[in-house]
């Protein structure tokens, strides 16, 4: 038997007794308190605290709708969303640069088309005068 008791194996704390975490709840003992709604509670005790934030390598980073989004006003850099749209409007410009410089190669071939026609037409109608002069 030890002189001053087992000091490893110390007593059990007895459980405490469990606190409302707002004394703005109704309660057993309290009934002249009104029940507040979720938001209200939000409001008043400051449980609303926004998206997480954090920062890497300098870079702000916002949690929102279940992604991590730059911020682009602290850092400099560019929203994922934003980059997406840049993305798409750069290929709808690239798209519509195809187009024009199709349309201005199509058109190029008709006015060469045309200009040799033309130069075919003139030398005809200059060989038929000549001919008319010789009967002449």
């Amino acid at each position: 038997m030890p002189l001053f008791g087992n000091i490893f194996s110390p007593k059990k704390t007895p459980p405490r007794k469990s606190a409302s975490l707002s004394n703005l709840q109704t309660s057993r003992h309290t009934v002249s308190c009104p029940q507040l709604d979720r938001s209200t509670r939000e409001v008043e005790l400051g449980l609303d605290y926004g998206s997480p934030t954090m920062n890497l390598a300098g870079q702000s980073l916002k949690f929102e709708n279940g992604q991590w989004i730059a911020e682009t006003g602290i850092s400099g850099g560019v929203d994922r969303r934003e980059a997406q749209r840049l993305r798409r409007r750069n290929q709808q410009l690239e798209e519509e640069n195809n187009l024009l410089r199709l349309k201005v190669n199509i058109l190029l071939d008709m006015l060469s088309e045309t200009t040799a026609e033309s130069h075919l037409m003139e030398k005809e109608l200059d060989e038929l005068k000549s001919v008319g002069r010789r009967r002449k």
